[in-house]
């Protein structure tokens, strides 16, 4: 872990810089959404557009790459974000805001694919499962980090914007002035969906449906709390707890999957965020600390299941195909990401707040019953895959490192 930390700090510390940044956006926009007066399907479409922008991203940002190099499209992206995060006080009207986080999503979304090949560049076949462990303990740092920097100005002000403006300017310096050399970039050739889909029902469709909780702890999380009527300090604290919880369950569920049917974690995850969300909607005025464990317990089970899903995948693929799949997941991931907050946002106009639980206790609830029957439907894998901790904000870069990493071990393992 040393070596790890010591060979690659300038990314990780880059990074940290960039996840603090979109995390304090992130919630940020939600509050002064409702200081604005946007309307709450005006902020729905708003938080939907970043993951549309992210999704697009994906997709271009390798090609970027390959035509002008990391260094460039790195510096040129990171640019357009730290300009956008100052832009977004400046002109608040919901049309500007939603293009706006169409860019930004896909400068972030560039970005992170940026630096996510330099890190699996840099590790060896020895080091990629900590380097990967620590880049997820970084990304949900940040974002935790974020919460509290909310507190420090008021959001109907500049200066909560111009403080992730700054940290993602300075995020350039770690990065670029590493001594690390540029990675050479090279994607694995993606597997269609549908044969995708064949080969694992349940991975393509926890996808699907994990993709909208995770917009909706991400961007909607806010925009509930505001409407709950919260102070920003009591929206932080909200918004910190379910990636505290996302963060401290990863291991410990990762360390059950690889002894126990993956399905049966993922059923049990989604059964308990079913649960907890049935619980808090039907509390009409729910108190700081019940929101706080509630949102605890929704992330701690929500964000392991993402990782899951990636590791059950894998358990039905060849060697040759597991890096190949990670673009159809990441894909699928994102449709539900753009399709949550729209959601979300209907349903918080016909029920009010309870209608943020609501959503995602019918995510949860529909994965727990299709997780329940493709059980009945498939016999367990005859031999299971290491499970990598990830989270939904890294890109298919990470995801395929994950994917080969994972084939590795498994390989090394029956060696």
């Amino acid at each position: 872990m040393f070596k790890v930390l010591t060979g690659g700090w300038a990314l990780f510390l880059g990074m940290g810089f960039l996840m603090v940044g979109n995390g304090m956006q992130g919630t940020l926009l939600g509050v002064r959404g409702a200081i604005e007066g946007f309307s709450t399907g005006e902020m729905s479409v708003i938080m939907s557009a970043y993951f549309v922008g992210f999704l697009g991203g994906s997709r271009l940002a390798p090609e970027m790459i390959r035509r002008v190099g990391h260094i460039r499209v790195f510096a040129a992206l990171a640019s357009f974000i730290s300009a956008v995060l100052i832009l977004y006080p400046s002109i608040t009207d919901p049309l500007a805001w939603t293009l706006l986080r169409v860019l930004i999503g896909f400068c972030f979304s560039g970005v992170y694919v940026t630096a996510e090949s330099w890190l699996n560049n840099a590790a060896t076949n020895e080091t990629r499962g900590q380097a990967l462990s620590v880049y997820m303990i970084v990304q949900m740092l940040g974002i935790i980090a974020a919460q509290a920097l909310l507190v420090t100005g008021d959001p109907s002000g500049f200066v909560l914007f111009v403080i992730p403006s700054v940290l993602v300017s300075l995020s350039f310096a770690p990065i670029l002035l590493s001594v690390a050399p540029t990675p050479p970039f090279a994607a694995a050739k993606p597997m269609s969906l549908r044969r995708l889909f064949r080969s694992s029902p349940l991975g393509c469709m926890g996808m699907l449906l994990t993709g909208g909780v995770y917009s909706a702890q991400f961007g909607m999380a806010s925009v509930y709390g505001a409407l709950l009527g919260l102070s920003v300090a009591e929206i932080a604290l909200f918004v910190g707890a379910i990636y505290a919880g996302g963060l401290l369950f990863q291991y410990p569920i990762g360390w059950m999957s690889d002894r126990l049917d993956r399905r049966k974690l993922v059923l049990a995850a989604s059964v308990a965020a079913l649960a907890v969300s049935v619980l808090a909607a039907l509390v009409p005025e729910p108190s700081l600390t019940l929101l706080m464990a509630a949102g605890f317990v929704l992330g701690g089970m929500t964000n392991p299941i993402y990782s899951l899903l990636i590791a059950h995948t894998n358990d039905y693929l060849a060697n040759e195909d597991m890096a190949g799949a990670s673009g159809g997941l990441i894909f699928i991931n994102g449709i539900g990401a753009i399709a949550g907050p729209l959601i979300i946002g209907v349903l918080l106009e016909w029920l009010g707040p309870p209608g943020f639980w609501a959503f995602l206790g019918l995510m949860m609830g529909c994965l727990a019953a299709y997780a329940g029957w493709r059980m009945t439907r498939r016999p367990t894998a005859d031999e299971t895959t290491a499970f990598v901790a990830m989270t939904p904000a890294s890109t298919a870069v990470a995801t395929e490192a994950a994917q080969e990493w994972a084939q590795e071990k498994t390989e090394n393992a029956g060696a």
